[in-house]
């Protein structure tokens, strides 16, 4: 008589085979989600005033025409690439959001180039490349005629500015709309410095638009080479927040993977099932208390001042948007419609209801109270009754 060796059932093995197989497509999938955000995180930003954005506020048609024209679009997302650019040519450097750069870095660009054009020009921009102009609101629509000297704008035609400044300290101004001026511009020849409102002019979106693409050209086709120069956060003496990685010991990281290798290997070792589930009924009501409660825990326990700031941001712009009778305008527009009416800085009230982030609970009370200041701004500019006593 032999004996024979108990094998388990053919049921329980291809249970146990399709557990595994789960696990391992888990752990395939969280390693492709992982890849994936890296990839992103490495991906050019394609925005607003990007030359290679087709979006309605990239400035990707203007850069096509240009490169019709026969004029050499070169563009640079570092400062570093913008001045190797600009090395021994002649050409106009054409530059977006200087946020990042200081004075010393602006007039290092300006002095390596055969002129400037300031597409989405800061107070501080004017003030260090232009003498002394100053934000004077927005247009009110209409087109305006260039009546100035200056040739690419006289040749274009009107167009509808945007934001406006005023023309202290510049040596022409164009464009006269509102209180101020669409376009200013300081020095002549090489040292040329010019500012406009770019985003409500030489976008996708309003290139097409009165004599808006013929002033891009003419502004930025003289020299027959721009440089098209997109500032980043690591560009000046801004510099990006040290990683975790940086800030703790060399040993904590390969810790910290061995844990999380033996949290794993315990959750496979224990994960097995001995039986089957066992049916229990559940209850089907949760008091709204409980409900309250759980959220208000998970809220403390994430830590996320950036969240919880977006929240009251919504709150805020769409009371600001109920005020100023905007209806569903965007956020951008509402932002640039309240420092319209309460006359302040275009660029302070985005970083206020838009930009700024927090990066702990004391930025977050921070940002709350200037939320209420710009909210109280516009009520009392729309309703002045409220502060009579």
């Amino acid at each position: 008589m032999s004996a024979g060796v108990a094998t388990p059932p053919a049921g329980r093995r291809s249970r146990s085979v399709l557990g595994w197989a789960a696990v391992t497509t888990g752990l395939l999938v969280a390693g492709i989600a992982v890849a994936a955000i890296a990839g992103i995180n490495t991906m050019p930003a394609q925005g607003l005033l990007d030359p290679e954005a087709a979006g309605p506020e990239g400035s990707r048609a203007l850069a096509e025409l240009l490169r019709d024209r026969g004029v050499e679009v070169e563009i640079a997302r570092d400062r570093t690439a913008a001045l190797q650019a600009l090395e021994g040519g002649d050409a106009t450097l054409a530059i977006a959001d200087t946020a990042p750069l200081d004075d010393d870095d602006l007039r290092e660009l300006r002095d390596a180039a055969s002129g400037v054009v300031l597409l989405e020009p800061r107070t501080r921009d004017l003030r260090v490349l232009l003498g002394d102009p100053r934000s004077a609101g927005f247009g009110d629509g209409s087109a305006a005629a260039p009546s100035c000297d200056l040739p690419a704008a006289a040749v274009s035609g009107p167009v509808r500015p945007g934001e406006v400044f005023t023309g202290e300290g510049a040596d022409r101004t164009c464009y006269a709309a509102g209180d101020g001026y669409g376009l200013i511009v300081s020095g002549r020849g090489a040292d040329t410095v010019v500012a406009l409102d770019a985003t409500a002019l030489l976008v996708n979106e309003r290139l097409a638009e009165a004599g808006n693409a013929a002033l891009g050209l003419n502004l930025l086709g003289g020299t027959g080479t721009v440089v098209w120069y997109l500032p980043s956060i690591g560009d000046g003496s801004l510099t990006a927040a040290p990683s975790l990685g940086e800030l703790t010991p060399p040993w904590v990281t390969p810790s910290i993977l061995l844990l999380v290798a033996s949290a794993v290997a315990a959750a496979i070792w224990r994960g097995r099932r001995f039986g089957p589930l066992v049916a229990e009924n559940l209850p089907v009501t949760v008091r709204a208390s409980e409900t309250t409660e759980g959220r208000a825990r998970l809220y403390a326990a994430s830590a996320d001042p950036v969240h919880a700031l977006d929240q009251l941001r919504r709150e805020t712009l769409r009371r600001i948007a109920r005020l100023l009778g905007l209806g569903a305008a965007d956020a951008g527009a509402i932002a640039d419609a309240a420092a319209s009416r309460i006359g302040d800085d275009r660029a302070r009230v985005r970083g206020i209801l838009l930009d700024d982030l927090p990066r702990n609970d004391r930025d977050l009370v921070d940002a709350a109270d200037r939320l209420r200041e710009v909210e109280a701004a516009v009520l009392r500019s729309v309703r002045p009754e409220r502060n009579t006593p």
